[in-house]
């Protein structure tokens, strides 16, 4: 669950582009009716043209943009300098507070420090059962309705937000009506930030609420909180019930007797109960609470939601990376009793080099960035400390100095040898450093659990093709138009079915 952000951009700003020595002025006059994909289409364009820097002036702020690996170590792997993401993240702030995502100085390594824990291993694979229980309700409803989708991240982000609530949060999804709404506010919230970004005169937040667009932003936030708030109001009942006596004992993932109260079922111990424990310890209060879950519900669901579509797809489009991925699969569940287990899933290379070509490809975060609060020299520019940088994911993936064939998918590339003959950081798609994506294990996971399912279960085939798909500039990476995509049914013995 990496950061996520959008460029500032004005209706009319002028850029001014660096490569070497040479300086162009040109007018940027994007089409407010597709903002976001001739943005998208933009960023593509620059990264190209002026590689590996460029600086981009929006009214009085410049932005430079970098893409070599090695000027990106010296960003993300300095331990205590670039660690602030800058006001760029500012818009996200009334709908995710300072939490984990936009926080930073001492708070941030506060609040980092009290999550870690969520993600140890040994609390990780006490989830890996729900995440199958997952992929097999997807199986399900594909099976239930002939496994043709007309929307496939609507499909898969409905999954993946189940996954996050039951695992991180500790409720079921199953009982809450509230998802469409939800999802839809997350994509309407998505356009609106980028409208107001590209108009900078909007930063006021004085003068956006008086817009109608800061009016469409209120009534989609009040729809993002009150589902939080429901999430956090069940488990705090729960507690409440249970006198808070698991929340003493968070290293005990063992279920009890206390298999129903309230109609809340117990589930193991989750990311929401530790940080309920923390305001009971006066380390939060209930506001803090509410800032991570807002963020880890956001990102932990659509992320994901976009690494598994791209993977879909992608296997749907190369039938015999599809078919290499199932043997492994079935051989190992056939050696595991037909049953998927922490285990087993970490015994499928091929199916994880699979994912990381795919998130090479097609990373779920396609941009962050950074404040230098230091002097940068660059391979060719010393850039001035106060400056924000952009790190564009998608273009550093695909850079032909260190990808060849940088547009193939290939998941040979992620074998063992391959990968230590890579630069470190011309692949990040969790980032890297300290403020790098502290999900990383548990989406890789759920990715695995979920995929694992699908490919033994179905044969995956294209209706619409990636090369046809048209992207925009977004909180995370997302085509324009509804994906479709089939699930051809494989014929098992009940043996042989997960």
């Amino acid at each position: 669950m990496s950061a996520v952000y959008a460029s500032r951009f004005e209706a009319a700003c002028s850029y001014v582009l660096i490569q070497k020595d040479q300086k162009c002025h040109n007018p940027l006059r994007p089409d407010m009716g597709n903002q976001g994909q001739n943005l998208w289409k933009l960023q593509r364009q620059l990264c190209k043209d002026y590689y590996p820097i460029y600086k981009l002036w929006c009214g009085p702020i410049a932005f430079v943009s970098i893409h070599h690996p090695d000027d990106l170590e010296k960003v993300l792997s300095n331990a205590k300098e670039h660690l602030s993401k800058g006001y760029i993240y500012d818009s996200l702030i009334p709908w995710l507070g300072t939490g984990l995502l936009t926080s930073k100085g001492i708070k941030w390594h506060k609040r980092r420090k009290i999550l870690t824990p969520t993600f140890h291993f040994n609390i990780l694979k006490q989830f890996v059962e729900i995440l199958i229980d997952e992929g097999n309700h997807m199986v399900k409803f594909l099976k239930d309705t002939n496994g043709s989708v007309n929307d496939l991240m609507f499909l898969v982000s409905h999954h993946t937000m189940n996954a996050i609530c039951e695992t991180a949060m500790g409720t079921s999804l199953q009982e809450m009506d509230e998802f469409q709404q939800y999802r839809q506010a997350v994509y309407d919230m998505g356009e609106i930030l980028l409208y107001r970004i590209m108009r900078t005169w909007l930063a006021s937040n004085l003068i956006f609420s008086l817009t109608s667009m800061g009016k469409k932003h209120d009534k989609n936030l009040k729809i993002l909180h009150s589902f939080t708030e429901k999430i956090i109001k069940e488990r705090k009942q729960y507690h409440e019930k249970t006198n808070g006596r698991y929340l003493k004992h968070f290293d005990d993932m063992t279920e009890t007797d206390d298999e129903e109260i309230i109609g809340i079922k117990k589930r193991r111990l989750a990311m929401l109960d530790l940080l309920i424990a923390a305001v009971r310890n006066d380390e939060m209060n209930d506001g803090d609470i509410r800032e991570e879950v807002d963020t880890f519900v956001f990102e932990g669901h659509d992320t994901t939601a976009a690494g598994l579509t791209f993977a879909i797809l992608l296997l749907a489009e190369h039938e015999d990376v599809q078919e290499c991925a199932r043997n492994e699969i079935s051989a190992i569940m056939e050696a595991n009793g037909g049953k998927l287990t922490m285990s087993a899933l970490n015994n499928m290379p091929y199916l994880e080099r699979c994912l990381k070509e795919s998130l090479r490809l097609y990373p779920s975060v396609p941009f962050i960035s950074r404040v230098l609060s230091e002097d940068l020299q660059t391979q060719t520019h010393l850039v001035p400390s106060g400056t924000v940088l952009h790190i564009n994911i998608c273009d550093i993936h695909r850079d032909s100095n260190f990808w060849p064939n940088p547009d193939v998918f290939d998941p040979d590339r992620f074998l063992s040898e391959k990968i230590q003959k890579r630069h470190p950081y011309s692949y990040l798609p969790f980032s890297a450093g300290q403020r790098n994506c502290i999900g990383q294990r548990f989406a890789m996971m759920e990715l695995k659990a979920i995929m694992a399912t699908l490919i033994y279960n179905f044969y995956l085939e294209p209706i619409d093709y990636l090369n046809d798909l048209q992207f925009m500039t977004d909180l995370t990476n997302r085509a324009i138009q509804p994906i479709r995509t089939r699930f051809v049914p494989i014929n098992r013995t009940p043996s042989q079915v997960i």
